[in-house]
């Protein structure tokens, strides 16, 4: 028997993210998969497990405490969207920015598309702005 949604973007964000389990990637993934909204260098979708790895590796790089809380799903047929909280601290270069060994905290949010046991197609909106201002690469907004 398939796993939910809901319980397949648990399980992503569990095992990928919080446990560092890169053949994660494989099992949920089909080369298939397409993923938006992640920063890639031309801007384009990540298209499959192979070219979800580079941006997992230079993320959880730079956070190896990383740490993704599932705050609320709300699913609907073979879709999920997460509200997710994220924190971790910056002890690696892997982002292209010198470690800063400071604490980030933001928030954000993923829609996914699953087949049975596979994530399909992902959508993400992460407040990279936020994370950028907390390591000091982008000036606070003013008050």
């Amino acid at each position: 028997m398939s796993p939910t949604p809901e319980a397949l973007i648990r399980q992503w964000f569990e095992e990928l993210w919080n446990q560092g389990k890169e053949d994660t990637i494989d099992r949920l993934m089909t080369p298939e998969t397409v993923v938006h909204g992640l920063p890639t260098p031309d801007g384009r979708p990540i298209r499959g497990p192979d070219a979800f790895k580079p941006f997992f590796h230079a993320f959880r790089g730079a956070f190896p405490d990383l740490r993704v809380t599932v705050v609320r799903t709300v699913a609907q047929g073979d879709t999920v969207a997460a509200h997710c909280h994220t924190t971790g601290t910056h002890l690696s270069h892997t982002l292209g920015i010198d470690a800063t060994g400071k604490q980030v905290d933001f928030w954000g949010m993923c829609i996914v598309r699953t087949s049975g046991d596979k994530v399909i197609e992902g959508w993400n909106c992460f407040d990279f702005l936020a994370l950028y201002q907390q390591l000091g690469v982008l000036p606070q907004m003013p008050a």
